[in-house]
């Protein structure tokens, strides 16, 4: 049985509301995963970029705590250099009183004349050259004169009369600041042996220093060994 044009039209609207139907909801089905597809990629960048964001702080906070102990390491260094140089300060003002006084030695010239003596006999022992000059301050020129021979004859006996030549340099002298004592030459200045109050002092405060030290501030329990 054929069917009239309003039949036909009524299934054709019928057709074309299911496939409207059909479409809006296909297309409801891709909104919805897309939407669902958006917030988990929205959900996974905010995360990633929360990690980000805490490791940069994190990072940053490390960087902070690690400046802060090196400014804590390098304010105890200064402080301890401060502390080291007060002290070295103070050991050097001590030997430098110590070397004022030696000056009080050579003005008593009974006590001087015996110091004079010792130390032209060491240097003696310490050149054991045949001939040697001898310099000194002018002002103990005179002295000097005086002990020489004794020095000289001491030296022979312990030689076994093996002499010795000692020219006075009346053309060089020592400093005139210097605190006393004498300087040989030997060799054409190929040897020079100094045996002042000062090289004396020098040599022996090398050895006094780490007792001064611990005499002034205590031993040191970090200090492992006392030189």
């Amino acid at each position: 049985m054929a069917l009239s044009d309003a039949d036909v039209q009524k299934q054709i609207k019928h057709m074309m509301a299911f496939i409207e139907q059909e479409a809006n909801e296909k297309a409801e089905e891709i909104d919805a995963k897309a939407e669902e597809e958006f917030n988990i990629e929205k959900g996974r960048l905010v995360q990633q970029q929360r990690l980000k964001i805490m490791e940069y702080y994190e990072k940053k906070e490390k960087q902070v705590e690690l400046q802060k102990k090196i400014q804590s390491s390098n304010m105890l260094n200064q402080a301890r250099l401060k502390v080291l140089k007060v002290r070295e300060d103070h050991v050097a003002s001590v030997l430098e009183d110590a070397r004022r006084r030696l000056g009080e030695v050579t003005k008593n010239p009974a006590e001087y004349k015996v110091v004079l003596e010792k130390l032209i006999l060491q240097a003696l022992f310490q050149t054991m050259e045949p001939t040697v000059i001898l310099r000194c301050r002018q002002v103990d020129v005179g002295l000097v004169n005086e002990v020489l021979p004794a020095a000289v004859e001491e030296y022979k006996k312990q030689m076994m009369n093996q002499g010795v030549s000692v020219d006075v340099d009346t053309d060089n002298y020592l400093p005139a600041d210097t605190c006393g004592g004498i300087e040989l030459i030997a060799l054409n200045g190929r040897i020079k042996v100094p045996n002042t109050l000062e090289s004396r002092l020098e040599l022996i405060s090398q050895q006094l220093v780490p007792e001064i030290r611990n005499a002034l501030f205590g031993r040191n329990v970090n200090r492992k060994f006392a030189d």
